[in-house]
């Protein structure tokens, strides 16, 4: 059920439209942000995992006509216009969430300053950090480096005073909230208010909505909820009957599902859901962005390695998560080398117990190349498998006309 609810149960039925993109989002009720981009930045990755072939584009098209907004949510994401109501909540909602609480110790250390910059955008209009030239001569290699108006602009955005009007290469393009709020599509209703309690009742149950099923102690990652939501809680839920309650092979205690999922659950409980898509996903894809989720679904230990040094990497520096038919068979580390086309799969690991069959490479050979062409790299450059037989029979299908040749 988390699968389905998720959009990873089937490969896409058709080609997708440009309207998919919200859709998408709406579906997982946000779309993490990360900017590391050896393979299409992350935000991309997790839609193309969705939608199949698409042009990254519209999403920032999204974004610039106002159908979808950036906030702090798990973390930095994309939300629909139609639940950023939900997001611009007043200082309580947002003051447990990491961003905000630097945001506010920023604000307290450079109070002239950041009154000066907002000043500034309030009168001259939308700014990006690169418009301020450096002072100190310093590159800019990590968030610890940001000059600092970067910062400044950061914390705005967390605090709620500025909002992301558009993105230019990826970089964010900041003005006043109350004009970012105006052009939002469906328009944003100020007058539409919620208290603390409303809004932990609303992000529990869309939590709940996005996971499929889940128990309780899974919930609150989500959305980054404190304190941790416990089945106390979910039972005025269930008994209003938003929630249902089921039992689950392997839990001891509940799992949850929202009401709109009612027909997915009696086809589960049928055994009439089929797991068949297989794709890569993004190391901050819904899917496994918990980590204790991950391994408690899929048997699936993950670290995030980019954030390790080198010589301590067990796999790779940005590694994505095989998914094949309702399982994580492997991961792989990959770069896409644009300027000449090829897409490279530095290593490749399948997990204990997953026989490398001519089936599976039949399919992941497939899924390959065609995330290689959507990253506008044809080429698909194939390095050390684990286990090693995989690697013959992945070249195999490769050299088949119909696939992209290594």
């Amino acid at each position: 059920m988390q699968l389905s609810a998720q959009g990873l149960l089937q490969r896409p039925r058709r080609r997708a439209v440009q309207a998919d993109v919200v859709a998408a989002i709406e579906r997982m009720r946000m779309l993490q942000i990360d900017t590391i981009h050896v393979v299409a930045r992350s935000p991309y990755l997790v839609l193309h995992s969705r939608l199949g072939h698409y042009p990254m584009h519209w999403l920032d098209e999204a974004l610039a006509q106002g159908r979808l907004a950036e906030c702090w949510a798990h973390e930095a994401c994309f939300v629909s216009a139609a639940d950023f109501v939900w997001h611009r909540g007043g200082k309580q909602h947002r003051s447990h969430h990491w961003a905000h609480r630097n945001a506010e110790r920023v604000h307290r250390e450079n109070r002239l300053e950041m009154d000066a910059l907002l000043a500034g955008v309030r009168a001259s209009g939308p700014v990006r950090a690169a418009d301020f030239a450096r002072r100190d001569g310093a590159s800019q290699s990590g968030w610890w480096e940001w000059k600092p108006e970067k910062r400044w602009l950061e914390a705005w955005f967390a605090l709620g005073e500025l909002m992301v009007v558009r993105r230019d290469k990826f970089q964010r393009v900041y003005d006043v909230a109350e004009k970012v709020l105006a052009a939002l599509s469906p328009p944003f209703d100020a007058q539409l208010t919620f208290s603390l309690m409303q809004q932990r009742q609303h992000f529990i149950v869309e939590s709940v909505r996005a996971l499929g099923v889940t128990p309780a102690a899974w919930i609150a990652d989500y959305f980054r909820l404190k304190p941790r939501v416990t089945d106390a809680e979910l039972a005025p839920l269930l008994a209003s009957g938003e929630l249902l309650a089921v039992p689950v092979e392997g839990w001891n205690t509940p799992g949850y599902v929202h009401r709109d999922h009612a027909a997915l659950l009696q086809k589960a409980l049928a055994g009439r859901l089929r797991a068949t898509h297989t794709t890569l996903l993004s190391p901050f894809d819904p899917l496994v962005w918990d980590r204790a989720r991950a391994l408690a679904m899929f048997d699936f230990e993950y670290t995030i390695e980019c954030y390790t040094p080198a010589a301590k990497r067990q796999y790779g520096y940005f590694v994505l998560p095989i998914l094949h038919r309702g399982r994580l068979v492997g991961r792989l580390d990959a770069k896409a080398h644009r300027d000449i086309g090829v897409f490279e799969v530095k290593a490749l690991f399948l997990q204990p117990g997953v026989q490398p069959s001519l089936q599976l490479a039949q399919v992941l050979a497939k899924t390959l190349a065609e995330t290689a062409q959507w990253h506008g790299t044809e080429r698909v450059r194939l390095g050390r498998t684990r286990p090693a037989s995989l690697a013959p029979l992945l070249r195999a299908q490769w050299r088949r006309p119909s696939l992209s040749a290594p």
